[in-house]
């Protein structure tokens, strides 16, 4: 399964799992990052953390480590 680290500055995805426990996964959806939501990724930085993607109308910075517990697939 694709995770949201792999995917591509300019790309579009739907979130499909949380990963993460406990409070990292509730402070992940408290950022707004739920099943079924798209996110865009906007940037990435030059080493790869961290990167900003646009989820519900903001913007928003993730670390690679909490990147990897969003999984994602394409949006058609």
């Amino acid at each position: 399964m694709q995770t949201l680290k792999d995917v591509k500055c300019g790309e579009t995805v739907k979130v499909t799992k949380l990963t993460g426990t406990g409070p990292v996964k509730r402070r992940i959806m408290d950022m707004g990052i739920t099943k079924n939501i798209n996110i865009y990724v906007r940037k990435v930085a030059p080493l790869g953390d961290p990167m900003e993607v646009t989820v519900r109308g903001y913007e928003l910075s993730l670390r690679k480590g909490d990147a990897e517990m969003i999984q994602v697939e394409a949006v058609e």
